[in-house]
């Protein structure tokens, strides 16, 4: 079975642990432009969204490269122009973010592609965001690896991992993790962005189910240096 699609780790598991609180914090003061690669829309919100919008206010410059529109998370016509448009409503929370479209297919991203296109994108920036790439989703993987080949200074978000793995999972390089401590009124920013992608959260049979995004409303977000 794939790891995603199996029961996973409960947050209550994740904030007992007192590895997260032990990571050392990630400095990310020194950063006045900042290049965020999402593979899927929403991927930039749940793993970064917090550090985004500290970034916002403290005036850098932030460029989001979405790579995908998401259009095979639902068999639904107008599924892509949807979760485009709550993209853009989720940013209006976050701060001051341009974003370049790139429309690669959804699930078929292909490293070949993604190193054709992303070294201009990221080119002078300090610094780079992208899932990580041992997430265990392929098009989170090509895009972690892409984007380490692509920048200098490369930092990996995961998002699945949260689901799969453990506390101490040995899978996770937690020896080059570093933590994003969230103000209470950046944590409620980054709510409601959340709360902006509707046709991921609601319905039936949601694709993000209340104890995935329990993972993402703690007051603390988690990357790891892609270069250490």
């Amino acid at each position: 079975m794939n790891p995603i699609d199996a029961p996973g780790t409960d947050e209550a598991e994740w904030r007992a642990w007192d590895g997260l609180e032990a990571l050392p914090p990630l400095n990310s003061y020194r950063w006045r432009s900042v290049a965020v690669i999402a593979a899927h829309p929403d991927d930039e919100v749940l793993g970064v969204g917090g550090l985004m919008s500290l970034l916002a206010d403290r005036g850098a410059r932030l460029r989001l490269i979405a790579v995908t529109d998401g259009e095979a998370s639902h068999p639904d016509a107008g599924i892509a122009e949807r979760r485009v448009a709550e993209s853009a409503a989720a940013l209006k929370h976050i701060g001051d973010v341009e974003t370049v479209r790139l429309g690669l297919p959804d699930s078929g991203v292909r490293d070949d592609e993604l190193l054709r296109l992303l070294p201009e994108l990221v080119d002078g920036f300090d610094a780079c965001l992208a899932p990580w790439d041992k997430d265990v989703h392929p098009d989170h993987e090509a895009v972690g690896r892409a984007a380490a080949a692509c920048a200098s200074e490369v930092w990996h978000f995961p998002i699945w991992a949260w689901h799969w793995a453990r506390p101490a999972d040995p899978h996770v390089p937690w020896d080059r993790a570093a933590q994003v401590p969230l103000p209470p009124e950046v944590a409620e920013r980054k709510q409601a962005a959340i709360d902006c992608f509707t046709s991921q959260i609601e319905g039936p049979d949601p694709i993000l189910k209340p104890g995935v995004l329990a993972h993402f409303t703690r007051g603390k977000e988690v990357l790891f240096d892609a270069r250490a």
